[in-house]
């Protein structure tokens, strides 16, 4: 299994733009906390989190395709359950994105699926704010912007609101969740 230094070094490796580097230590915390939630391993759902987009920048055309076969390659020799659930996981997220057709199907992919999105509002939400401070950001200022369509257009409301149904978590409460994980790491969001 990949470990969280090589996920981060192969991120930093791939990634020259800061904010989507930001943007997975993001996801990485949400899928952290999203895995406490569900009794399940955090450091492995944390590192799945983490390079989900490490091939975003350099192969958008080809994302998370380029990804899955750096890994596949790398675990070849090596590939089980982890290895698989990880491949699985990043194919999952991009659901309905460059012709890719595998719906999530278990609770770490889905997890993915809603958080990624979420994490994006979430930001764009701190920074329409005065003082541009995460830790002062709450579910409510969340909910707020969540009717308003041409606030963060980019971010699908749709594929976050499947927590509701895919996660059993309502939306304040997912919201909840990811928002605090986030908040844990706000330092390293330079936010």
């Amino acid at each position: 299994m990949i470990t969280r230094q090589d996920a981060f070094d192969l991120v930093t490796t791939w990634i020259e733009n800061k904010n989507l580097v930001k943007h997975m230590l993001a996801v990485e915390a949400a899928m952290g906390s999203l895995a406490k939630h569900f009794g399940e391993d955090e450091e492995y759902w944390k590192i799945i989190g983490l390079i989900h987009d490490a091939d975003y920048e350099k192969y958008p055309d080809k994302h998370p395709l380029y990804l899955i076969d750096y890994l596949e390659k790398l675990f070849e020799n090596k590939k089980g359950f982890k290895e698989q659930g990880l491949i699985d996981a990043i194919r999952a997220h991009a659901y309905n994105y460059n012709g890719l057709t595998t719906e999530p199907k278990s609770k770490l992919e889905w997890s993915l699926y809603c958080c990624d999105e979420l994490t994006g509002l979430i930001i764009a939400v701190t920074l329409v704010r005065p003082e541009k401070r995460l830790e002062l950001v709450t579910v409510e200022n969340v909910l707020s912007k969540w009717e308003k369509k041409d606030f963060a257009k980019g971010v699908s409301r749709s594929q976050i609101a499947l927590c509701e149904e895919k996660l059993g978590i309502k939306l304040p409460d997912f919201i909840e969740i990811v928002l605090k994980s986030m908040q844990c790491i706000a330092n390293d969001l330079e936010l």
